[in-house]
């Protein structure tokens, strides 16, 4: 992979790799060691340099542990075989898909209802007493409508009796009609559309197609017997068809006629099949069959059929890439390649693909094999998990979906699972300290999104407080401490920017975005009439401490400024500088503002970070994260600097907004925030809601919502798509997700019990006696069934309903698929 240069290759980890299953470590050394920096045509990485990070000594990479299974030649079965060919079945948002099976009470919902096939049986009943009743004669007036549609001269006078052999099969005619009409009366007041769509028309194909076909065959056994040696009487189709045509011609030597005589039993065929090939989908699998066919063609309907499994590559198969296939097949099956390895490799496959860049992606493979396109850290995995992931879904294990009324038979008992597409739409969540907002939800996240990012499809940018558990150092790419003399990386406040108006805006949304006495545009103008001059002045925009001295206007370092202006190229630049110099002072100045903002960063503890001088630390700009798959951890100092850690964290919001929203890219980017408060502003709420369409998300966790100015509570529920509400949350917390979350229709059943009054005498010694017994009055209970609109949570419920170790989550994703607010199991 292409890292520009700077990022040295480094060995990778032996560290046990859970799988989705119960592992069992399983460590194999690789075939081959750390992949060189691969110059092709195919990758996602060419784009702005990165920083670099401190080397390590290399190690052997882990392997995926799986229950094995028995050999399957021609290769031996694996750990990462058997969990690449675990069936993860397409199932709603939030569920874990790795080995799902729908619940015990999803199976029982799929069964016919009792009232449905007794809806089916009472009419079947009923018509088949009708029809026993019409053959023997029994039913009253049975052939009067008969007569009178029919000469008289066919039936014996004062009878109903046929004369000749019209009336004969005239009545045979009849008795078709009145067949035809009751299977018609049968089908509509019965269920048989329910009972048909249960047991044919919702299959897959071909059972479907098979089940239908089944059904005819019994069908055309009644219709014609004799065609099948059976000896039961045929059911009134084809003689009825044969009477009425002698009726019409008056002579039975039309059927002397072969060819006439076979086109009725074609067609008397074709009507009993007809409603059965479209119950089965005949036609559009006969279609797709004969399509696929034509695709095909004769050359490679001889060759033999694609192994299916996802441990043989399929995809590069059917694309003709079978050298490709037959390699990564034999690393999969010989334990060289784990889950971050298939998963690297099916991305770069993805994007060879839609370059049309395959040759280019087959010569890499079979020079390089499993540790293709290895990460530029040169790790293959993590150092270790504490989550369950699947790579493969791109999934993350949270928890267990809490089985109850209000939860979907599809999700109750179900895994919980947070994945690219649901974080795409970001996600809130609120709980107060200690109910588990980093050990069940920020640790797992930043952890599937490090995995993803050495897979090559995601880049995340974790920030969070000194000493959080979110992993060790070598987990990450980039490890910024400011305030700690030790860090390797600095933060750059202008996000490596060489535009004054974007950096001085979001400079402006750091420093003063939660501040409602300040115009943020004044302050953007503010900053930008700054920092152009001093970057046409000195190349550079200026450290925090001289942007200090010139937002309060110290005439020393005005001066300056203005002295290295002295070139005619530079007038627009001094015509910005005197402008800002007739601002000073002025009523509405922001500059002693931002300044006193500033002076929160310009502590003696930040003294060699954002940009100082003398500062030994290299400086990271967030704007890397928008090209190359980062691991990024930014600790914020803690202890006695609460303002300046708000600052921080606000302005790196405002940078992950603007630089996840300019350019393309093939990887997912992600802020996490492990705590926002004072980081939400009216500008970065704006810039949440166009990270869903440029592949980015971010996380943010709250103590309360009281953290958020409450004019964009509304707007900042709205911007996100994923809500998450920890037990212990408040009341004035709990109705803001009330709100978000809406109403529903619910069906309530209201009984209320009348006592019986009698007016018959014994009526009333009866009820007497049995009140002397019971001790109770004789009552009636009307039972009233009604549809209301109610919360899906209400307010209380979420302050005092939720147990301890739960939460109440709901997901939207970016394909607009939405899973209502159920409870979660955070330790399940």
């Amino acid at each position: 992979m292409d890292s520009d240069g700077t990022q040295d290759a480094r060995g990778t980890h032996a560290h046990p790799v859970p799988r989705p299953a119960e592992p069992t470590d399983v460590p194999a050394a690789p075939r081959y060691g750390p992949a060189a920096p691969y110059n092709g045509a195919v990758t996602p990485y060419d784009a702005p340099t990165v920083p670099p990070r401190p080397t390590r000594a290399p190690e052997v990479p882990p392997q995926a542990a799986q229950p094995g299974h028995a050999p399957d030649p021609p290769h031996p079965r694996s750990a990462v075989a058997d969990w690449l060919d675990q069936p993860r079945p397409a199932v709603g948002p939030g569920i874990w898909r790795y080995g799902y099976h729908p619940p015990r009470a999803a199976r029982q919902g799929q069964r016919l209802a009792p009232v449905t096939i007794v809806g089916f049986a009472v009419p079947l009943v009923a018509g088949l007493l009708l029809w026993s009743l019409w053959r023997h004669g029994s039913l009253p007036y049975q052939w009067t409508v008969l007569k009178l549609l029919t000469p008289d001269a066919w039936w014996w006078p004062g009878t109903t009796s046929p004369k000749g052999y019209q009336g004969a099969e005239a009545m045979t005619v009849a008795n078709g009609v009145f067949f035809a009409i009751l299977v018609y009366v049968m089908a509509r007041l019965g269920s048989w559309s329910d009972i048909i769509r249960h047991v044919v028309t919702r299959r897959d194909q071909p059972v479907r197609a098979l089940i239908a076909a089944l059904g005819a065959l019994i069908a055309l056994a009644f219709v014609f017997p004799s065609a099948f040696g059976l000896g039961w009487d045929a059911l009134p189709v084809q003689d009825p068809l044969f009477s009425l045509i002698v009726l019409i011609t008056g002579d039975y030597g039309v059927f002397a006629s072969e060819a006439l005589t076979d086109g009725l039993y074609a067609l008397i065929t074709l009507l009993v099949l007809w409603p059965f090939a479209r119950i089965g989908g005949w036609w559009p699998l006969a279609r797709e069959a004969l399509a696929a066919r034509a695709r095909t063609g004769t050359a490679e309907a001889v060759q033999p059929a694609i192994d299916r499994r996802p441990s043989q590559w399929p995809e590069l198969r059917e694309a003709g890439q079978h050298q490709a296939a037959d390699e990564l097949t034999a690393e999969v099956h010989a334990g060289r390649m784990n889950d971050v390895d298939c998963a690297r490799v099916g991305h770069m496959w993805t994007v060879a693909r839609a370059r049309a860049r395959l040759s280019s992606f087959t010569d890499t493979v079979l020079r390089e094999g499993g540790a293709a396109w290895t990460h530029p850290s040169g790790d293959r995995d993590l150092p270790g998990r504490t989550a369950r992931h699947d790579l493969l879904a791109g999934q993350v294990r949270i928890g267990r979906w809490v089985a109850g009324d209000r939860t979907p038979l599809a999700y109750g008992g179900a895994g919980t699972a947070l994945a690219p597409d649901a974080l795409g739409t970001s996600l809130l969540a609120v709980g107060p300290a200690g109910s588990g907002k980093t050990r069940h939800l920020i640790q797992p996240v930043v952890e599937s999104l490090g995995l993803q990012a050495l897979a090559g499809r995601c880049a995340v940018v974790a920030v969070c407080a000194v000493g959080t558990p979110l992993g060790p150092d070598s987990a990450y790419d980039v490890v910024v401490r400011l305030g700690d003399p030790a860090s390797v990386h600095d933060l750059d406040p202008y996000a490596d920017s060489d535009d004054p108006d974007e950096a001085a805006a979001l400079l402006a949304e750091g420093l003063a975005g939660d501040l409602d006495t300040v115009s943020g545009q004044r302050s953007v103008t503010a900053l930008a009439q700054l920092l152009g001059p001093h970057r046409a002045a000195y190349g550079r925009f200026p450290t925090l401490p001289e942007l200090r001295e010139l937002l309060v206007g110290d005439s020393a370092a005005v001066a300056a400024l203005r002295g290295a202006l002295t070139g005619d190229e530079h007038a627009v630049m001094r015509r910005e500088l005197d402008a800002r110099a007739r601002q000073s002072g002025t009523a509405g100045d922001p500059g002693p503002v931002l300044a006193d903002r500033l002076a929160v960063l310009d502590r003696p503890v930040f003294a060699e970070f954002f940009g100082g001088e003398g500062g030994s630390a290299r400086p990271f700009s967030l704007r890397a994260v928008a090209h190359h798959p980062l691991r990024v951890r930014i600790d914020l100092p803690d202890r006695g600097h609460e303002e300046a850690s708000r600052i921080i964290t606000r302005l790196l919001l405002a940078q992950f907004g603007a630089v996840a929203s300019a350019g393309e890219r093939t990887h997912f980017a992600c802020l996490v925030l492990d705590d926002a408060t004072g980081a939400v502003t009216a500008e970065s709420v704006r810039r949440i809601q166009r990270l869903r369409s440029r592949n980015a998300g971010v996380v943010l966790a709250l103590r309360t919502v009281a953290d958020v100015p409450e004019a964009l509570h509304g707007p900042l529920y709205a911007a996100v798509g994923c809500h998450m509400a920890f037990s212990g949350v408040t009341t004035w917390d709990g109705g803001r997700f009330a709100e978000a979350w809406g109403t529903q229709w619910v069906e309530t059943r209201d009984v209320a019990q009348h006592t019986v009054f009698a007016d018959q005498p014994m009526t009333r010694a009866i009820h007497a006696l049995r009140k002397l017994v019971t001790g109770k009055a004789v009552t009636t209970e009307a039972v009233t069934v009604r549809q209301v609109e109610r919360e899906r949570w209400s307010a209380s419920e979420l302050a005092h309903g939720v147990p301890a170790g739960h939460a109440v989550l709901s997901l939207t994703s970016v394909r607009g698929e939405h899973a209502p607010p159920l409870l979660v199991d955070l330790s399940g």
